[in-house]
C-alpha cells in the first residue's frame, strides 16, 4: 500500500479517498509514504500535514508535529489551495462534511483539486466508509486500505503479551498460528482487545476466545456472520453427486495440491427450488474444508445512500480476504443481482456497479475464498458469474431414494428410531415434497401424536398427514418446470438421477391459490 501510494503521489494525483476504520495505521502508512518519495535526490520534499475538525490542521513532517489551527472544513480547503507546491493533507471524517451535500464544500473541494494537480499537492480522505457523490467521484481516486496481515497481527500479540509479563517463548508455533487465525479479519485495535480479554479472562491468550470476539466483531456490520455449525455431508439426504464432487475438492486448499499443481477451487453455484438442501449444503461446507464458514446476504448490500453499496462490498470482501483460507455462502445472489441490465435507469447504475466489482473481485481477486453462492433461479444471474464457478448445480426435488433418506435424518432428529417406520411407503406417498417439508411434516407427527394422548407417533400418523399437506411442487407446478427446462444444459443434476417428478397427489383441495411467476416475454 506504502508503494502504491507513493506513485499517485509522484504521478500527481490531486486526490485520494482510502476507506478504512484504523486512522493511526493510516496516518503511519502515510508517513512511511512520504518518507519514501523524498528519498528522490533533488527534488523538493513532500510536506505532510493531518487535519480533523477537532484538532484542526496539524504539520506531521519533521521529528514532531505542529497545530497550526483551521478547524473548519473551508478554512483547510482555502489553505490547501493556497500551500505550496508537494503539499499533502491527510483529512479525517471529511466525508461527513460530503455526504452534509453542502453545494459550497462540494465546490470548494472541486477547485482546491483543480488547482493542486499542477502543483503536484495532494488531499488523502481517510474514512470509515465511501462516500462520494457523482460530482466529485472522477476527482478522487479510492484505494481500500487492507486489513492487518498475520505478520502484523503477530507483532500485536507479541507487544501485548510482553506489557503483561508474559513471555512469547511461552507460545507454541501451533497455538500462535492458532490464534493468528482466529485474529484474521480484525483490525489491530480490535485483535489487541480480544487478546487483551482473554489474558483477563484466563491468563492466557486463547484461540477460541480470539475467535469468539471476532464472530462479535463482524457481526457488527450487519453484512457478514461467521457462522458456527456441526453439519455435515451426513445431515444431507441425497445430492449425492455435489456431496462426491465436494469431497474431491475437501484437500484443494492445502500446501501438498500447490505442490501437485492444483489450481484451487474457487466455488459453486446451487440453483434450486427453497428447502432442497442449497444452505444445508454451504454449512456442510465448514466441516468438508475444515475452514471457518462466512454467510453474506446479498441483499443488505444496496443501501440508500450514496457509495454505500460499494463500500459494503468492499467492507465485506477486505473481511474475507484477511480470513483466507475460509468458505463464504452468499445468500439469494439472485436476488441481489436482479435488474442489474436495467439499472442505470432505475437506480443511477449502483446495481451494476456493485455486480460488477464482484465479479471481478470473485474472478481475480479470490485467492483463498470458496465460495458457496445459493439462487432460486437462474434468469437474473449474469453469465459471467457462471462462467467464475467451478460448477452450476441444479438441486432438484429428491427422489425416492432420497426422500427414505431424508426421513430417517429427519425423523433420528427428533429422537425417534426411523427403524419402527415404514420409509420406503413414507417415501412413496411423499413424492414431490422437499427436504424442508418433509421436516415440517415430522414436527406435525410430533404434535398430531401428543394431541392423541400423549402416544409415540406411527407410520399412519406421517401417511395422513402427506394427505392433508400441499406441497410447493403442486402449488408452483408451472414455475419449477419451467426452471428446470431453462437449467437443462447449464446445471449439472446435484442428486445424479433424473429430477423428480412434481407430485400428482394429493389433489389440490378447493380453494387453494396456485402461485404463478409468469416471464415477461422480453425475458423468455
Amino acid at each position: 500500500m506504502k508503494t502504491q501510494i507513493v506513485s499517485y503521489l509522484k504521478a500527481g494525483y490531486s486526490g485520494l479517498y482510502i476507506v478504512s476504520h484504523e486512522e493511526a495505521r493510516v496516518e503511519a502508512a502515510m508517513r512511511e509514504a512520504v518518507v519514501l518519495a523524498n528519498k528522490t535526490q533533488g527534488e523538493e520534499p513532500f510536506e505532510l500535514s493531518a487535519w480533523s475538525c477537532t484538532d484542526g490542521l496539524v504539520e506531521l513532517s519533521g521529528t514532531s508535529a505542529r497545530a497550526v489551527g483551521m478547524a473548519e472544513p473551508m478554512e483547510m480547503l482555502d489553505a490547501f489551495h493556497k500551500a505550496p507546491q508537494k503539499t499533502v493533507y491527510l483529512v479525517r471524517d471529511f466525508h461527513l462534511f460530503v455526504e452534509d451535500k453542502n453545494p459550497l464544500i462540494w465546490r470548494k473541494l472541486r477547485d482546491a483539486l483543480a488547482g493542486a494537480k499542477a502543483n503536484n499537492k495532494c488531499i488523502v480522505i481517510v474514512a470509515c466508509r465511501y462516500v462520494l457523490p457523482l460530482e466529485l467521484e472522477k476527482e478522487i481516486t479510492v484505494l481500500n486500505f487492507p486489513l492487518p496481515t498475520r505478520v502484523q497481527l503477530k507483532e500485536v500479540l507479541h507487544t501485548l503479551l510482553a506489557g503483561n509479563g508474559h513471555s512469547v517463548e511461552s507460545l507454541g508455533a501451533d497455538e500462535e498460528a492458532g490464534i493468528l487465525a482466529a485474529a484474521s479479519g480484525l483490525t489491530t485495535t480490535e485483535a489487541e482487545n480480544a487478546f487483551a480479554l482473554s489474558v483477563v479472562e484466563c491468563g492466557k491468550v486463547k484461540r477460541e476466545i480470539v475467535f469468539r470476539e471476532k464472530c462479535q466483531t463482524v457481526k457488527k456490520n450487519g453484512l457478514l456472520e461467521v457462522v458456527e455449525t456441526n453439519t455435515t455431508l451426513a445431515d444431507i439426504g441425497g445430492l449425492e453427486s455435489l456431496k462426491h464432487w465436494l469431497l474431491e475438492r475437501r484437500d484443494g486448499f492445502s500446501e501438498e495440491a500447490r505442490a501437485y499443481g492444483l489450481p484451487r477451487p474457487v466455488g459453486f453455484l446451487a440453483v434450486g427450488n427453497p428447502g432442497t438442501g442449497k444452505t444445508l449444503t454451504a454449512k456442510a461446507c465448514r466441516s468438508v474444508f475444515g475452514l471457518p464458514l462466512l454467510r453474506l446476504e446479498a441483499g443488505k448490500l444496496f443501501g440508500s445512500l450514496v457509495g454505500q453499496s460499494e463500500s459494503n462490498w468492499r467492507s465485506a470482501f477486505a473481511t474475507m480476504k484477511a480470513m483466507v483460507p475460509c468458505v463464504v455462502h452468499i445468500d439469494e445472489i439472485d436476488g441481489a443481482m436482479a435488474g442489474g441490465g436495467s439499472s442505470g435507469s432505475s437506480d443511477g447504475g449502483t446495481t451494476k456497479r456493485v455486480i460488477k466489482t464482484m465479479l471481478q473481485d470473485i474472478g481475480e481477486n479470490s485467492e483463498g475464498i470458496f465460495f458457496v453462492l445459493t439462487a432460486n433461479d437462474i434468469d437474473d444471474l449474469p453469465a459471467p458469474l457462471l462462467q467464475r464457478m467451478d460448477a452450476v448445480w441444479n438441486v432438484e426435488l429428491p427422489n425416492a431414494v432420497e426422500r427414505a433418506a431424508i426421513w430417517a435424518i429427519q425423523i433420528a432428529k427428533v429422537a425417534r428410531d426411523s427403524g419402527k417406520f415404514n420409509l420406503p411407503l413414507i417415501a412413496e406417498k411423499s413424492e414431490g415434497f422437499s427436504g424442508r417439508e418433509i421436516e415440517k411434516v415430522t414436527s406435525e407427527m410430533l404434535y398430531h401424536a401428543w394431541a392423541d394422548g400423549r402416544r409415540e407417533p406411527t407410520t399412519a400418523d406421517v401417511i395422513e398427514l402427506l394427505a392433508a399437506f400441499v406441497p410447493t411442487s403442486v402449488t408452483m407446478a408451472d414455475d419449477m418446470a419451467a426452471r428446470t427446462k431453462r437449467l437443462a444444459g447449464v446445471a449439472k443434476l446435484a442428486s445424479g438421477a433424473a429430477p423428480a417428478k412434481p407430485a400428482q397427489t394429493p389433489a389440490i383441495p378447493k380453494g387453494t391459490r396456485k402461485i404463478s411467476f409468469a416471464k415477461n416475454e422480453n425475458n423468455n
